[in-house]
């Protein structure tokens, strides 16, 4: 299995969320590569309050949590928008990041569509996690034993057999991700060997979201990067490249998606 990208795509001015988080991310025990993609650790110590923004994966994530409150553990299905988080005084999250269609093999009861938008205690998909649990994860002094913890408690929950399901819509998201000329789901179910209501079936049970979205936000995300890398972007040319129709497409989905129009995110970004 790949070892967990480098990039900060997805996160909305990185620069500024790492100046205020020591954010880090470590690779799962072997076994576990093939359902999940890493882990990730956050602590801060803030004097005042920050809200962190991220344009999501389409992935299941499992957290451990300890801030003000005693050691708990959440559950977040993919988020349908911007995801924030307000950061305040002193916290640590130590977070699972699914695969796209990792997770499916965990909780096989739903269709992981079921748990799109939704965030829940995470007691409630898995009863095995108890208060001591989250405190196992997010209590030792060192991320080895932290990643020991996660790896200790997802071993004994992995699934016994393989499903071939999963393994496709994992492959199908990873090539979404890594080959730009995909940018039409009917062309993409064909080249898969699927009719296109094949693909959303087996996307909304094991990703969480449609092949279309997957597509339009893996797009997002490269635009997002470039706004908050580059200081000049040919937009008319990215568009293209991406697959829109033209740059108003890509500014609407970009302004729908971040919350303000791709030139003014590069400004603000660059200041």
């Amino acid at each position: 299995m790949p070892a967990p990208r480098r990039d900060t795509r997805g996160i909305v001015d990185p620069a500024g969320l790492l100046t205020r988080v020591r954010f880090r991310r470590h690779e799962p025990a072997e076994p576990l590569r093939r359902y999940i993609e890493r882990y990730w650790f956050i602590d801060w110590d803030l004097p005042e309050p920050y809200a962190s923004h991220v344009v999501p994966h389409p992935s299941v994530h499992l957290t451990f949590q300890q801030d003000e409150a005693s050691p708990y553990a959440e559950l977040t299905g993919i988020p349908g928008g911007l995801y924030t988080r307000k950061l305040t005084g002193r916290g640590r999250v130590c977070g699972v990041k699914f695969r796209p269609g990792g997770f499916r093999p965990y909780a096989p009861e739903h269709p992981v569509s079921h748990w799109t938008g939704e965030t829940l205690a995470a007691q409630d998909v898995f009863p095995q996690i108890t208060a001591d649990t989250a405190r196992e994860v997010v209590a030792p002094a060192t991320d080895e034993a932290r990643v020991a913890a996660l790896d200790a408690f997802l071993l004994s929950l992995a699934p016994a057999e393989p499903d071939p399901q999963a393994d496709l819509a994992t492959a199908l998201v990873d090539r979404v991700h890594d080959d730009r000329t995909v940018r039409r789901v009917d062309d993409f179910a064909r080249t898969a060997g699927l009719s296109v209501r094949a693909l959303q079936r087996l996307f909304s049970a094991y990703v969480g979201v449609s092949p279309k979205w997957v597509i339009l936000r893996y797009r997002i995300h490269e635009a997002l990067e470039l706004a908050g890398t580059r200081s000049e972007v040919d937009w008319a040319t990215l568009a293209a490249d991406l697959g829109y129709a033209d740059q108003a497409h890509l500014v609407r989905d970009f302004t729908a998606t971040v919350g303000v129009p791709p030139t003014a995110y590069a400004q603000a970004t660059a200041s």
